[in-house]
């Protein structure tokens, strides 16, 4: 595997900034504030008709914490239908118990209704409990990716606990650093990691719109 970019993109104007300036993936979502919840239909209508890009689609019905109630289990699933019909490329969710375990039952059962769509489980991991128990179970539960900044605030902080997960993991699942991932820093992180996928919003400014120099920076460092 080579060094690949997904882009966290909250808007169209991002997912097409991601697209032309080289990045492989993007991540569609809404409400950066937020962490990223699901994004609208329309806007993800919007986005698979002007994008040739991979897209994955966040299921993620709130903010705050990764503990959901049935009622919200219900709406993740109908949004996986929904985004399913517009030919999405992968779909990104995480859901915990509230001891901080993974509950395997409520992700296995999304994971199943998104195939054979491949899945990423997102930064709930940077909060679960026991790192090395939660990577076995989110490989049984099916997820092709962990997106994870490594329990840190970003990836730097977490850098460590990347490596040992990513040992761990024995190529049976990517693990994808994200969290404060920019091309400032992003060459400390190739450093100490075997090529994998790595994700930025690449946001610069004060706003929720990805910066295309960013991007590029980012393309060129992963690719030296």
């Amino acid at each position: 595997m080579k060094n690949q970019l997904e882009i966290a993109c909250f808007n169209l104007e991002s997912a097409l900034t991601a697209q032309e300036n080289g990045a492989d993936r993007i991540e569609l979502c809404e409400n950066m504030k937020l962490g990223g919840t699901t994004p609208n239909y329309i806007l993800a209508l919007k986005v698979r008709e002007q994008l040739a890009t991979k897209m994955h689609v966040i299921i993620r019905p709130r903010g705050g914490d990764f503990v959901y109630s049935d009622d919200e289990i219900v709406e993740m699933k109908q949004d996986i239908k929904q985004f399913k019909k517009l030919k999405v490329d992968g779909f990104v969710f995480g859901i915990l118990n509230a001891d901080g375990t993974v509950n395997t039952t409520r992700n296995r059962e999304l994971v199943q209704l998104a195939s054979p769509l491949p899945c990423t489980f997102h930064r709930a991991f940077d909060v679960v409990k026991d790192v090395e128990q939660s990577l076995e179970e989110v490989i049984s539960c099916g997820f092709s990716t962990i997106l994870t900044s490594g329990q840190g605030k970003s990836v730097v902080e977490g850098i460590s606990v990347l490596k040992q997960i990513q040992k761990l993991s024995k190529n049976r699942i990517v693990i994808m650093p994200g969290g404060g991932l920019r091309s400032a820093n992003v060459l400390t992180i190739k450093e100490k990691l075997k090529p994998t996928f790595y994700h930025s919003s690449a946001i610069t400014g004060n706003d929720e719109t990805a910066d295309p120099q960013e991007i590029k920076a980012l393309v060129t460092h992963l690719q030296k």
